[in-house]
């Protein structure tokens, strides 16, 4: 196709044919964008969950925190709110897991960002499309009474705009559907399988913190005791 017949087909579209095509932009202006959120987002959690897990098996909160506190990956959020209700309970308490829990769900929702937009674009052009179908018949009809009634035969030269805007409309329509679909699984599919890494990652990090030894990862070295001192003898004066 050539840039002539394009240039073509977008003026017989007219107003419909340009907001499919601006769905279109947008819709991969999300995909692009989610892309980019999510790139190697499983290897650095991977990577984050083997770090603090040997700091806890030494039983190093410190530098398990310190780890956390230094990365800036999707799951650090979720340990570092563990570590902080830890800090507070001492101990892994059933308000430190559902902390946990809420922070991954909040998580699962910041990477669904804008998915919304590639299953609202999806559903919605195809109508979209049939809007600019019905507008170019009736127009072609319209066409067709006006130049019955100034004598002419009513040929299909009086309703060919019409119709070619119909069927543009209607195939571009179909067209940005079937794209915004594709890509919205895609992430669907590629953000439930994170989801599935994260929690698995998330409940051994739950399961090293509890059975982290206790104590100090260095203990100080025992200080000797030192005998006890003397106490002074104390003598009684004799009476004279």
């Amino acid at each position: 196709m050539t840039f002539e017949e394009l240039s073509h087909y977008l003026r017989l579209g007219g107003a419909t044919l340009a907001v499919i095509l601006a769905a279109s932009v947008l819709a991969i202006g999300v995909a692009v964008e989610r892309w980019i959120a999510l790139w190697n987002i499983s290897a650095n959690s991977r990577a984050l969950t083997d770090a603090v897990g040997r700091h806890l098996l030494r039983g190093d909160i410190s530098a398990a925190k310190g780890t956390v506190d230094r990365s800036d990956t999707l799951l650090a959020d979720v340990y570092r709110v563990a570590f902080e209700r830890l800090e507070r309970s001492r101990t892994v308490t059933p308000g430190v897991e559902a902390a946990v829990e809420r922070e991954r769900a909040q998580l699962v929702l910041r990477m669904k960002k804008n998915l919304w937009i590639l299953g609202t674009i999806g559903a919605t052009t195809p109508f979209v499309g049939l809007f600019g179908t019905v507008a170019g018949i009736m127009r072609s009809f319209r066409e067709l009474g006006l130049d019955v009634e100034a004598g002419g035969t009513g040929g299909t030269a009086a309703v060919m705009t019409g119709i070619s805007e119909a069927l543009v409309a209607t195939a571009a329509g179909i067209l940005v559907a079937v794209e915004a679909v594709i890509l919205f699984n895609y992430f669907q599919s590629r953000i439930a399988r994170l989801n599935v890494e994260m929690r698995l990652q998330i409940e051994e990090f739950m399961e090293l913190l509890r059975e982290r030894p206790s104590g100090p990862a260095h203990p100080e070295p025992a200080q000797a005791s030192m005998p006890p001192t003397p106490l002074p003898a104390v003598t009684t004066a004799g009476a004279s």
